[in-house]
């Protein structure tokens, strides 16, 4: 081998050598950036400018950003070898005007890159080579920064002290830096848009909880209020009959009738809505409650007719909560259920299921059924399936109030004139 190939060989491997340091350095500093919580983006990215620059033996290295609303492009980032000036401050708003072959060559996504700054045309105090060479620029390379095909700015190396050359091969590292750039700004862009949605998303929670609790307060004290003069004018009517039953006629009882049973309908309102907004603020501590006393005690309470048979399953499970709870579910599920039956023999059935995580109750009856088109519109307050009964229309978001209070879910299966059945589920304590 003779002098001359053993000087291309030595080249050749020292050339190979040093793509092989500059892919472990990229790697090495891909890693970092896996690895950060972006808690110091800025220490990251000046870090690894720093890391970059020395490595291509540059004297200055930076991160540029374009604002091509304004038509301007701005330093953000810099790093500066020891003994070479910085430059960012000086390099804030610069119009693009100035570099028109730098932005040229950026939009088609190729590297703009000066060897020899001092071999550029003088072309006026705002050309190209009027703005580098004040800043003791020899030569220069830029890096396109594109963001979802979009041009958002570029990374740059100046050379001070001496020419630096750049082999395609380096040209081509360097754009693998710039997308990793790219890549760590855009993700810590994500996490702080995600931060702001929590807080929005957290302020928001707070507020309607806020506005939730004074609702509640308010339903709870206007319907306090109300109950008063709804006895009074019941109490009053019902007086004036007895007083005057003899000397009153069908016609005259009639329009009385009707306003005891208009004062029943909005006590039972009054009373729903008092339920309704009592139902997440209850003070009483929860505890284990046994179902089947529970039912025991509902079934007192109702008025079951002679047509309608209640059957209750044996051995319910415990769950942990409160009573009043649970008794408005069953007490306004089995109510419902005696309202809508039209069955001469009519039967009510309450019972559960066993799954891995959850009890599922079910209230089944053979009544009127309910149209699908209801199934959603049932469980809205006031919703009520027919307005010939002084009912309130808040039973059932009552009860669908209370199992998502305590995690669970309902629904229902109904046919028409064949029955319906409401499931509900409570997880296991």
């Amino acid at each position: 081998m003779d002098a001359s190939n053993a000087i291309n060989k030595t080249e050749k491997d020292r050339i190979i050598e040093k793509q092989l340091r500059f892919q472990n350095l990229l790697i090495s500093i891909s890693t970092t950036y896996i690895n950060a919580d972006l808690t110091d983006i800025d220490k990251l990215i000046r870090d690894s400018l720093k890391q970059i620059g020395e490595f291509v033996e540059a004297d200055r290295s930076y991160v540029f950003s374009y604002d091509f609303v304004n038509n301007t492009t701005s330093n953000t980032y810099e790093w500066c070898a020891e003994g070479i000036d910085p430059e960012i401050n000086n390099l804030q708003n610069v119009p693009v005007e100035f570099i028109p072959q730098w932005v040229d060559a950026h939009r088609k996504g190729k590297a703009f890159y000066i060897e020899d700054v001092s071999l550029l045309p003088h072309d006026g105090e705002n050309g190209l080579r009027a703005v580098l060479e004040p800043q003791g620029i020899k030569s220069l390379i830029a890096i396109p920064k594109i963001k979802n095909n979009e041009l958002i700015g570029f990374i740059g190396f100046d050379a001070v002290k001496k020419i630096n050359k750049y082999a395609e091969n380096e040209k081509e590292i360097l754009f693998v830096y710039a997308s990793m750039l790219v890549n760590i700004i855009q993700r810590k862009e994500n996490e702080e848009h995600i931060i702001e949605q929590d807080k929005k998303r957290e302020k928001l929670l707070k507020d309607l909880s806020r506005q939730n609790e004074q609702l509640n307060e308010y339903a709870h004290v206007v319907s306090h209020d109300l109950k008063a003069p709804l006895i009074n004018i019941h109490t009053l009517i019902t007086w004036f009959i007895n007083d005057h039953k003899d000397a009153l006629d069908e016609n005259d009882i009639k329009p009385l009738n009707l306003a005891l049973f208009n004062v029943e309908k909005m006590d039972n309102l009054i009373k729903g809505i008092l339920d309704y907004s009592t139902v997440d603020r209850l003070e009483s501590e929860d505890s284990k409650i046994d179902i089947n006393l529970i039912l025991e005690e509902v079934k007192q309470t109702l008025l079951i007719p002679n047509t309608i048979t209640l059957n209750i399953q044996d051995n319910l499970p415990h769950l942990y909560g409160n009573a009043w709870r649970f008794k408005q579910i069953f007490q306004n599920l089995i109510q419902n259920a005696i309202k809508y039956s039209d069955k001469n023999e009519g039967i009510i059935e309450v019972g559960c299921v066993e799954k891995t995580d959850t009890f599922e109750f079910y209230v089944k009856d053979n009544g009127i059924g309910i149209k699908s088109n209801y199934f959603d519109k049932i469980f809205k307050v006031f919703t009520k399936l027919e307005n010939t009964s002084s009912s309130s229309g808040i039973g059932l978001s009552i009860v669908k109030k209370i199992v998502n209070y305590y995690g669970g879910a309902i629904w229902l299966e109904s046919q028409e004139n064949q029955g319906t059945t409401f499931y509900f589920t409570f997880l296991k304590p």
